[in-house]
């Protein structure tokens, strides 16, 4: 009895999770493609490409990992760029400490898996009261990462086949940016964080220049955010008090 309840929790789980994660799917399958053939067109066979992400999963920085893999070997300098192309996810871990906590195991796949769609859709989504809500990010976890395997492949299997000029093609990455940037301004009352991030990373990019300033932008960012907490969450609770 209790296997078949653990069974439909994890389908009624996995029902209400894809619908979330189809517009990942649709990014993903152009955004994957890309990388694939961006992989078969540097020398690297779709297997080297399927098993990059399975195992890495990084997008942007599976992408930058393409001209350090063909670059001269230099482990401190792919590093550091790494560390810096990856900081963000320091900030998304620190956001869903509270959401991920308690959820077992399956925390530790979820943590693997937060790219920053995923971190997205988790940390917004509200899943109806019947689904178990550590599922339900288990499986936009997993769906996500699935794409991000499926996309890549085919596109790295197209790209032996096929012979032409890929420059600018890692434009897809800022494309799939600048649509999740949009859909969470759309859906967002208050847009004071979306403007402190916009504000912050200008202002750093002026001082520090385009090769230095995330870290600075994600560190202001924070101590912002963190300042205007109480106002935040006030001004929230008068806007549920409205509705």
């Amino acid at each position: 009895m209790k296997l078949k309840e653990k069974s439909k929790t994890l389908k009624r789980a996995a029902y209400v999770a894809f619908p979330h994660s189809v517009p990942i799917l649709a990014g993903y399958g152009f955004l994957g493609l890309a990388y694939g053939i961006l992989m078969s067109v540097s020398g690297f066979s779709p297997f080297f490409t399927f098993m990059m992400s399975l195992i890495v999963f990084g997008g942007s920085t599976q992408i930058v990992a393409v001209e350090l893999l063909t670059a001269a070997f230099a482990p401190l300098h792919s590093f550091i760029i790494t560390f810096v192309l990856c900081a963000r996810h320091i900030f998304y871990g620190i956001s869903m400490l509270e959401k991920y906590k308690g959820l077992g195991l399956k925390k530790l796949y979820m943590i693997y898996g937060m790219v920053d769609e995923t971190f997205s859709i988790n940390y917004s989504a509200n899943p109806p009261d019947n689904v178990d809500r550590g599922w339900f990010m288990f499986f936009i976890t997993a769906f996500n990462h699935i794409y991000w395997i499926i996309g890549s492949t085919v596109g790295a299997l197209f790209g032996t086949m096929i012979n032409f000029n890929t420059e600018g093609i890692d434009f897809v990455m800022t494309s799939m940016f600048t649509v999740i940037f949009i859909e969470q301004w759309r859906k967002d009352k208050s847009h004071f964080s979306a403007l402190t991030g916009l504000a912050v990373c200008g202002i750093c990019l002026t001082v520090f220049g385009k090769d230095n300033f995330i870290i600075p932008s994600m560190v202001a960012i924070l101590i912002i955010l963190t300042v205007a907490k109480p106002y935040l969450e006030k001004k929230m609770e008068v806007t549920y008090d409205e509705l």
